[in-house]
Parts: structure tokens; sequence; C-alpha cells
């Protein structure tokens, strides 16, 4: 059987436990208020399905090098459920240690369009991996504002055409949502 997309994951736990509690559940994983060894716990594992499916059930904790993933997971969820007071917890994860959180921080940022994430995004634009600087581009692209072009522009010289790709849509999209030549 097929793993379920995280969109499905998400849309059956909102349906069932409602769309807050899973906000909620995302917020205290992003803000340390639940650790991701509390997470693991018999009492609240159910609730770590609900973000990272079931297969997690089978994880009887995770080794302590890998626990960013349920920060990871919590992050990506707010991708399919939200309310405007998990914006803290982005800027709490915004300087995760672990860079596939601060990845799908930025991915958050792009598709809600959150401004207010834009300047704890801008230190993602000098990140080793390519993908990840592409993701900050695409959100500062999505999200951020006049001044956010200049940090943009060196990009353009990017040793990855993914990142430089990205950069010259990013700023094409600032341009046409502010309004203004850049």
């Amino acid at each position: 059987m097929a793993r379920p997309h995280p969109k499905e994951m998400i849309g059956a736990a909102a349906a069932e436990f409602g769309e807050d509690a899973v906000v909620d559940w995302c917020i205290a994983l992003l803000t340390g208020e639940v650790t991701a060894e509390q997470a693991f716990s018999p009492e609240l594992l159910p609730k770590l399905k609900w973000i990272g499916g079931e297969e997690v059930g089978g994880w009887a904790k995770l080794v302590a090098v890998n626990q960013y993933w349920v920060r990871v997971w919590a992050a990506r969820a707010l991708m399919y459920v939200w309310r405007d007071d998990a914006i803290p917890a982005l800027l709490i994860a915004a300087d995760d240690p672990a860079w596939r959180v601060r990845e799908h921080v930025a991915r958050v940022t792009a598709q809600r369009e959150l401004g207010q994430l834009a300047d704890a995004l801008v230190p993602l634009l000098d990140h080793e991996l390519p993908r990840v600087r592409a993701t900050a581009v695409r959100a500062l692209g999505a999200a951020g504002e006049y001044e956010h072009a200049n940090a943009l522009k060196p990009l353009r010289n990017d040793p990855d055409n993914t990142v430089r790709a990205a950069v010259d849509r990013a700023l094409a999209l600032l341009s046409q949502r502010l309004d203004r030549a850049l």
C-alpha cells in the first residue's frame, strides 16, 4: 500500500481531531514545548502519526541525530493546516539547527506569503545546499519586500542553475507583487 501524501494525512487528522488541534500540535513541536523524545512517548505517539504517518509508530524513537524530523513534519503540516498564530513558531523554527526544518519554514512562507518571516529567511541564501538556497529565494519572491531584492541579486551568479532560475522568477514576482521595478 502506498504511503498517503502529507496533504491527505494532515487532512484526515484535521477532519477527525479538528484543524486547531493539529495546528496546536505543530506549534508545540516547533517551539520545543513538546520535544521529539516526548512526541514518541506512548501517550503522544498517536498525535505524532497525524503529521508523520502511521510508519512513525514502527520507530521506537528517533536516534538523537535524527530527532529534527519531528520538527520537519510539524513545519510541513502547516502547509495544509493553518492559523496566523503559528507565525511565531515558524520564526523560532527559521533558526532551527536542522536545515530541513528551515527549508520547510521557507516553503510555508512562500505558500502562505508570510512577509513576517522574510527577514528570518535571508541567511538561507548563503546555505551550502542549492535546494535550500532555491527554496529561500522562492520564499522571498513570494513574501519579500523591495529590500529583499538586493539580497537576491547576487545569487544571479550562483553556481547552481536551479538557484539562478529561481532568482530570475523571484525577482520578476517581487517586481510584479510590489508593482515597481527592482
